[in-house]
């Protein structure tokens, strides 16, 4: 494993702090206590082990509630990973989902997942005025990927966006703190339009205040001023979508790889070949009660066309999303 040499750059506080170790050790403890009798006969010393190598790994999150899957970005990264891996399946067939179906995959992996996060995500991709067209399994995840990891961030921008938007100074435009982003209203993010557009440049001078003060995650400046400086104007969702699809963001997040490499993951096919092959020399597999000549029939996954005709009003930005169909053509 190659170790991060700038750990040493920090006292053992600020390490604690930034890998979040206490709060492993609380929730560690905690389960202890919650499930004792259990852990007691697996031995104590096991269960600790086992759990860090989980957290390591990053099963650590299934089936665990949202305020602990959300609680650090480790936790985040490795849900976003986690979704990937369990439902990639979905991308190789080129099937296209709904929002709400995306939201049912969620919350096979964490039960009380919201919802609006998800809408949130849908938003990115489809717009207001198209909320109920479907979406490739691509196109949606990177978006899920901003939206839930950089969540605290994206309503700190959006606050700053309205204040330009409205005509403010840049001088006078409120840069939300850390401790203010839970008093941000929950509306920001839906109250513009594809036409609602702020001076790039003046944008990103704001977003950099408030990277500067930031606690929370947030994407480099480096990346959001290569994605700003290509354009003289531009709408949020147009931003957005530019950071669902930066590909050094996405490494810097480092849950996914990157797009030509999505629905590649041999680790996870040999495992399934493993599950189809044990399945298929199971006694269970051939039913001797089945009566003869009657074939269950075969379901086959096909690729389903969009609803509805969805276009995009975009400004000096390519906002389109690649892989989500968008036409009855």
């Amino acid at each position: 494993i190659k170790m991060n040499p700038d750990r040493f750059s920090l006292t053992v506080d600020e390490y604690l702090a930034q890998k979040n170790v206490l709060f492993y050790l609380e929730d560690s403890a905690s389960q202890l206590l919650e499930h004792k009798e259990e852990y007691i006969q697996f031995g104590i010393v096991r269960y600790f082990a086992e759990y860090f190598n989980s957290v390591r790994d990053g099963n650590h999150v299934l089936f665990r509630e949202f305020s602990y899957v959300k609680a650090t970005p480790h936790n985040r990264a490795s849900f976003i990973r986690m979704f990937w891996r369990c439902f990639r399946q979905i991308g190789k067939n080129g099937d296209l989902l709904a929002m709400t179906e995306y939201t049912s995959l969620l919350q096979l992996l964490c039960p009380d997942f919201p919802v609006e996060v998800v809408q949130n995500a849908a938003r990115i991709v489809l717009m207001d005025d198209a909320m109920d067209c479907l979406m490739s399994f691509a196109d949606f995840l990177y978006a899920f990927q901003i939206q839930f990891y950089y969540e605290e961030f994206l309503e700190s921008i959006a606050a700053i966006y309205q204040d330009l938007l409205s005509g403010k100074s840049p001088n006078t435009v409120i840069v939300p703190t850390s401790t203010s982003v839970e008093q941000l209203p929950l509306v920001a993010t839906t109250e513009t339009t594809p036409q609602d557009v702020v001076d790039s440049l003046t944008f990103f001078g704001c977003i950099e205040a408030l990277c500067e003060r930031y606690k929370h995650s947030h994407p480099s400046t480096s990346s959001i001023k290569e994605i700003l400086q290509q354009v003289q104007r531009v709408s949020f969702y147009g931003f957005l979508i530019a950071l669902a699809k930066h590909e050094g963001i996405n490494c810097e997040i480092g849950s996914l790889p990157n797009k030509m490499d999505l629905l590649i993951d041999p680790e996870m096919d040999q495992e399934l070949e493993k599950l189809i092959a044990q399945i298929s020399v199971s006694p269970t597999s051939n039913s001797g009660n089945s009566t003869t000549g009657h074939k269950e029939p075969v379901r086959k996954a096909s690729p389903r066309k969009s609803l509805c005709h969805r276009k995009r009003i975009e400004t000096e930005s390519d906002g389109s999303t690649e892989e989500t169909d968008s036409s009855e053509n």
